[in-house]
């Protein structure tokens, strides 16, 4: 028993000295300035009374805390964000807050202790203890804030900490423009939030302590900022023996005590540890560079659809007299991005570790319009881009440079990131605009503080420069920044804090994706013919290009009170609630399906469309792959908000046919139908040449009846597009009076199905009249969970049935029967052939009782007990 004692008391020390770092995430408290009649001093210190004030929501916005506290209504309901106050009509004075946060910490011998304020929005004076800590004004969203409180710690551990928090001086009118009057673009922060084409304003503009907040407890020295850099040369195979790759590393170290302090200085990664003997001077930061370290065999990180995304640990630690004073871990893969002008496409090609990959990419706002961000919901959203097939997510430059977190994501799920910085082409000048305040010569050269602009970049960039996802820089979204801030960006900040990334100027610039069409450079936006994805050239690294997405029925009612569930119809005004929530119009694309009878029924039936143009617009630009494109980035594929326009999946995160449809469609190899001639093509993401493979296409009428045309073996060539047969003639001599179902496979030697698609095409007058009277189908389904939290749901059409078509399956609550999210699907809204079946994975995490609910065109609700 004392043998334990000791094992456990040694545990217990060890995670002691390993706990250094922890979040002031609780526990806090706030009241608006008007109700507070005393100075930061005084608040700071324990005596001032804050027994009567307001539980606060730190990391949050004041918006979330008056939520949270139900002093207003969710502003993502109906039209409860009129019932709330906009700062540009109350002044900054009602959106101006104290927070209070009480905790308990001291220093012993040389221990320093460090706060860290990793965003405030948008300025803050901070006092602690009855002192004032920051010297100057906080001010700027985008930047952290870091401060050494060692010596103003209280004796007896018992602190205090009160933070006075600010609104943006210039808020903007939220006047229906994009960003408002403009005029939020003065500052450095969060242009959506005076409103967008897909969001309404948000009351306080984001304003509060948005963003954690640290202590930090190091024994005399600090490291910050560490730097890795991997280089990855040559042309490599996402499998077998690799080539020698080799790691750059570096490290701040800050020594705040008034003696030189020396030590040793290491790295320990993949079993190896390279030291430095170092000695830092006296109140002093420095940059410490390691040896390079050539890695033998490395485990390459590849992004999602191109191999394995391996990411290594690695620690640094600066220890001196066998003690170990401070420690920084991180996340690291090995890999190189290069970029390489196409001249056939006049667009810049990416390259990964020196194989080139063909960007199909989403546009990304922001998690949650009140910035309530979580691990989890970064992994889910993250992850449902994996599912889409995707590989890249651009975060849009109206909003911020997301969070450490959400690149963690990315590097698990290998999906590269191109980040903008914080400019718009709305806000900051490119175009006329009479709902600006300000014309484009005062736009253009917004923000009014460059300074701050650029000492933001300075500290986001080493932010987040390690993570292996990040793969890009963009100046801004549709336009530079100015000059005197995009000059030292391109020529100072970034080679000497990264040095291994390309800068796009903005995000449809020549240097990037050549514009020879004229126009804008980008687009187009809303619902489009189909046919128009493959027939039209756009531009060669399209940047958005995008279309509807409004979810099904039960995603509607999640924020459209039942009043208000009035389905959409062509050439009329919406309802007011729909509206308000940003829906852009289906156009004439419901009524071929027949007319919508009721909001329920157009949902389902806009799935059917959004699957359809998400499936054709991946599938079109796929079909030029090399040829007329190097890559497309749809716009968008998140929402922020319960917006109605531009989303795979709705704000609570449950996903619609739009997330299925673009993961069809940008299937790795993937077998498609050329609506325009019908040429059957397979488009082959890989590395490597494919042999012996069989393609397959036959033909189903509304009763089920096959109609086999042709099967043949062929290849096809590494990362390359090939057309194989067209279905003209065959389609042609079918019954086009109703419609027909075309279904494509590819498979291998073993007869393992690599691909497979159907496609419904309407009668000969663009009428669906075929599916307006398919008959009914009861398919068996069936659901195990052998592993919890893994379901595996089989559906199975018999013999002579119609095609029971586009099945949606839903994971939910037993008791309950409302859905859980989110829940993550291999394939939905899928389709069963007669005298087939297919098995689903859904995959989910909690420990409720599950039911599943499976509907479909031509399936009745059905409820099914998983086994």
């Amino acid at each position: 028993m004392r043998n334990i004692l000791i094992i456990l008391l040694v545990s217990f020390q060890f995670f002691a000295h390993a706990q250094q770092r922890y979040e002031l995430n609780s526990g806090w408290v706030c009241a608006n300035v008007k109700d507070v009649n005393a100075n930061g001093s005084q608040i700071s210190t324990k005596s001032f009374a804050i027994n009567n004030w307001m539980t606060a929501t730190v990391p949050g916005t004041i918006l979330t805390t008056l939520l949270n506290n139900k002093k207003v209504p969710d502003p993502f309901y109906g039209m409860n964000n009129e019932r709330i106050a906009d700062v540009y009509k109350t002044g900054n004075a009602y959106y101006t807050y104290w927070f209070v946060k009480d905790f308990d910490e001291k220093a012993i011998g040389n221990e320093q202790v460090w706060l860290q304020f990793r965003g405030i929005n948008y300025k803050a004076d901070v006092f602690l203890n009855g002192k004032k800590i920051n010297s100057a004004t906080i001010e700027g969203m985008h930047l952290r804030s870091h401060f050494n409180i060692t010596k103003l710690l209280a004796a007896n551990g018992k602190n205090r900490l009160a933070v006075i928090v600010h609104p943006p001086d210039f808020v903007g009118n939220p006047n229906g423009g994009q960003g408002g009057d403009g005029t939020i673009a003065k500052g450095l922060t969060t242009q959506y939030t005076a409103g967008w084409d897909w969001i309404q304003p948000t009351r306080d503009r984001n304003t509060g302590i948005w963003d954690k907040v640290t202590i930090e407890k190091t024994q005399s020295v600090n490291l910050q900022n560490p730097h890795v850099i991997t280089l990855v040369p040559g042309k490599r195979l996402a499998d077998g023996k690799q080539k020698p790759a080799t790691l750059k590393v570096s490290v701040e170290v800050e020594n705040p005590l008034d003696k030189a302090i020396s030590g040793t200085l290491q790295y320990q990664f993949d079993g190896k540890t390279i030291q430095k003997l170092v000695s830092i001077k006296p109140n002093q930061k420095t940059e410490i560079n390691f040896d390079d370290l050539t890695v033998q065999n490395p485990k390459l990180w590849w992004p999602n659809g191109y191999g394995e995304h391996y990411l290594y640990d690695l620690k640094i630690k600066f220890i001196s007299n066998a003690k170990v004073f401070d420690e920084e871990k991180l996340k690291v893969g090995i890999r190189q991005i290069d970029n390489i002008w196409n001249e056939q496409t006049r667009s810049m090609g990416a390259y990964v570790n020196g194989q080139k990959i063909f960007i199909k990419g989403g546009n990304w706002i922001i998690s949650d319009a009140m910035l309530r961000f979580t691990d989890a919901r970064y992994d889910a959203e993250v992850r449902y881009h994996k599912d889409m097939n995707l590989n890249l997510i651009r975060i849009w430059g109206g909003a911020i440079l997301e969070r450490p977190e959400f690149y963690n994501a990315c590097d698990k799920y290998g999906l590269l990131v191109f980040q903008d910085f914080w400019f718009s082409g709305d806000c900051n000048g490119r175009w006329i605009d009479p709902m600006k305040k300000d014309d484009q010569w005062a736009r253009r050269k917004y923000p009014d503080n460059h300074n701050l602009v650029l000492t933001a970049i300075e500290d986001q960039v080493k932010m987040i420069r390690n993570h292996a996802s990040l793969a890009f820089w963009c100046g801004g979204n549709e336009i530079t920044p100015p000059e005197d801030i995009l000059q030292p960006l391109k020529n100072d900040i970034l080679p000497r804090l990264d040095g291994t990334r390309i800068l796009y100027d903005f995000s449809n610039s020549d240097e990037m994706s050549f514009n020879s069409i004229g126009g804008n450079g980008d687009g187009p936006y809303g619902i489009q013919n189909p046919l128009s994805f493959w027939a039209n050239k756009t531009f060669p690294y399209n940047s958005e290009v995008g279309s509807v997405g409004v979810g099904d029925y039960e995603s509607l009612e999640r924020f459209i009170p039942k009043e208000n569930m009035i389905a959409p119809q062509f050439k009329e005004k919406p309802d007011s609630v729909w509206d308000y929530h940003k829906y852009i119009g289906y156009d004439e694309y419901i009524n071929p399906y027949g007319k919508a009878k009721d909001a329920k029924d157009f949902a389902m039936k806009a799935q059917l469309v959004n699957y359809d143009q998400y499936r054709a617009l991946m599938e079109g630009f796929s079909s030029h792959m090399w040829e007329w494109y190097t890559g497309s980035i749809i716009w968008k594929t998140q929402n922020p908000w319960t917006a109605m326009r531009g989303q795979m999946y709705d704000y609570y995160l449950d996903p619609n046919a739009c997330l299925y449809g673009l993961r069809k469609g940008s299937e790795p190899l993937h077998i498609m139908m050329n609506p325009i001639d019908s040429m059957v093509t397979v488009v082959n993401n890989g590395f490597k040449n494919l042999d012996n493979l069989m393609v397959q296409a036959k033909a189903y009428d509304m009763d089920g009846k096959e109609n086999f045309y042709s099967q043949v073996f062929n290849s096809i060539g590494a990362s390359s597009v090939r057309r194989f047969f067209p279905l003209n003639d065959f389609l042609k001599k079918l019954d086009k009076k109703e419609g027909v179902f075309v279904s494509l496979r590819l498979l291998n030697l073993e007869q393992k199905i690599l691909s497979e698609n159907l496609y419904w095409l309407p009668a000969k007058d663009g009428e669906y009249k075929g599916l307006q009277k398919m008959k009914a189908v009861l398919p068996k389904i069936e659901a195990v969970e052998k592993i919890k939290g893994k379901v595996l749901v089989t559906i199975t059409n018999e013999n002579n049935n119609p095609v029971a078509f586009f099945n949606r399956i839903a994971l939910i609550n037993a008791s309950t029967g409302k859905r859980i999210l989110p829940a993550f699907y291999n394939d939905n809204y899928i389709s069963v052939l007669p005298g087939e079946h297919k098995t689903i994975t859904v995959e989910y995490n909690g420990t409720e009782k599950t039911a599943l609910e499976v509907y479909g065109w031509n399936v009745e609700r059905t409820r099914v007990e998983i086994n």
